[in-house]
């Protein structure tokens, strides 16, 4: 993650097309015309235990609805008495995305992943997208400066996507990453362009959550 000496002492920073912060009121300044990834940065070992619990029991759960009719659906999925932290996380961080997105249904999943999914770097056909990797490699994102479109809207490789391969930005284990796709209205920005961390070769695994508006297409990314 790209830092300043003098973001160190602040509560936010704001550069080019991302936003980075402490707090998640970082989320909100994904409207901003000129950010399309805003990234809250937290620490979650206090519920590690529950997090490796889960990523264990190699968990795939889906639900969609308004926020209450998910965190029903979560709370039939996962036994309360083992999972009350990252039950709690979870609707916080719904609730979080409902404030942004300004939406009242949403679709969630929550899985273990121990495949490459996304290889190329890409931006995808939404609205608004949460992520948030509790466990293992996060998503890797570019700077829009460190981006060659031709190639991108060519299908090239990576190679020749990413102008300077040392500038690839990677989200940090917990962080809550909220991303700017194609179909956002008043697009002024362009969307995001991103990727999922390599990890089937090393044999590494994610616990992914991720959420999207009912709005926005069905993708996995």
């Amino acid at each position: 993650m790209i830092r300043t000496q003098e973001n160190v002492k602040t509560d936010y920073q704001i550069e080019s097309n991302w936003g980075v912060g402490a707090s998640p009121s970082i989320l909100n300044r994904i409207h901003d015309d000129e950010v399309n990834i805003a990234i809250y940065e937290r620490d979650v070992s206090a519920f590690s235990n529950e997090i490796k619990q889960l990523s264990d029991e190699e968990i795939e759960f889906r639900s969609s609805g308004t926020k209450d009719d998910i965190m029903n659906d979560v709370r039939k999925a996962m036994d309360p008495s083992n999972y009350s932290l990252i039950i709690q996380d979870i609707k916080e961080l719904i609730t979080h995305f409902n404030k942004v997105a300004d939406v009242k249904n949403f679709r969630l999943l929550l899985a273990t992943v121990n495949t490459n999914m996304c290889r190329r770097f890409h931006t995808d056909v939404n609205d608004l997208r949460l992520l948030c990797t509790y466990s293992g490699p996060g998503t890797l994102w570019l700077t829009d400066d460190n981006i060659n479109r031709r190639a991108l809207d060519d299908s090239s490789g990576n190679e020749s996507i990413v102008l300077d391969e040392s500038r690839v930005q990677q989200a940090e284990t917990g962080a809550v990453v909220l991303l700017k796709g194609a179909i956002y209205p008043q697009l002024e920005s362009k969307a995001i362009v991103h990727r999922s961390p390599t990890i089937e070769e090393s044999g590494e695994k994610r616990l992914l959550l991720r959420i999207d508006t009912n709005e926005s297409l069905n993708l996995w990314r």
